[in-house]
């Protein structure tokens, strides 16, 4: 495996880290297990030595931190039983 494909990968673990610690702000538990879970699946397919597979895997990885940036909405409590100033909606 070359040395820039090495970065690129290191580059997409770090931005999916980077990710879960912008969108889960404040929220140690999810933090933690987010981090659990991206941990895992890079130590799962560490050994991988294809490097078609090893690029769909970066790709999902990808398309993964996507996702999290873009979908994941974490509701903050204002006061008990008030529930998420984070988006004010007019219907």
């Amino acid at each position: 495996m070359g040395e820039s494909f090495r970065r690129e990968i290191l580059r997409v673990f770090k931005k999916l880290h980077r990710t879960r610690l912008k969108t889960f702000e404040g929220d140690e538990y999810a933090l933690q297990v987010v981090r659990d879970q991206i941990n895992k699946e890079y130590k799962k397919n560490k050994s991988v030595t294809n490097q078609a597979v090893i690029e769909k895997l970066n790709k999902f990885a990808q398309e993964v931190e996507h996702e999290v940036r873009t979908t994941v909405i974490q509701a903050v409590e204002t006061a008990p039983r008030r529930h998420c100033d984070l988006l004010q909606m007019s219907w």
